[in-house]
């Protein structure tokens, strides 16, 4: 990644907000449990055990609310996917191996509805960031190491 600030696409956006909620949710749901399980009561260890555990999930929720949070901020000061080389954001149209070519959009997170995303720590997004358009990037599979062509580039909203 460039080191700054890096775009959000609509989807990836989309995908942290849903998340976000999610965790919310489940944030509340386990605060409730410590307040309602609290009090003056003396409770064996493995009450004590419980509720450390569910101390311990809050500090974890806390924290990806956090970051989610934090990158969801950076998102929106980033500004447009630089279309001069591919980043995260970016809309890519390559040529693998076998001559197949085929339009990915570069993001931080898979949506399972969307077939076109390629997450940036992928083999194939790694391959392909920060670079242009004419070069030619190898990769992993499972199948072994492969190459594709980058032949355009632009944002993930088809700008550029």
């Amino acid at each position: 990644m460039t080191g700054g600030p890096e775009p959000l696409s609509a989807i990836t956006r989309a995908a942290f907000e849903r998340e976000l909620a999610d965790l919310r949710a489940e944030r509340e749901t386990v605060a409730v449990t410590l307040r309602d399980g609290g009090g003056d009561q003396v409770g064996d260890r493995a009450d004590q055990a419980d509720e450390l555990q569910r101390v311990t999930e809050l500090q974890r929720l806390d924290a990806r609310i956090t970051d989610i949070d934090a990158r969801l901020r950076e998102g929106s000061v980033a500004g447009p996917p630089n279309t001069d080389e591919v980043g995260v954001g970016s809309s890519v149209t390559v040529r693998f191996a076998d001559g197949v070519e085929t339009t990915v959009q570069i993001g931080e997170v898979a949506e399972v509805l969307d077939a076109t995303m390629v997450t940036a720590d992928s083999p194939l997004g790694r391959a392909l960031l920060g670079h242009r358009a004419g070069d030619t990037v190898t990769y992993d599979t499972p199948e072994g190491r492969t190459s594709a062509v980058v032949l355009a580039l632009g944002d993930a909203n088809g700008d550029g």
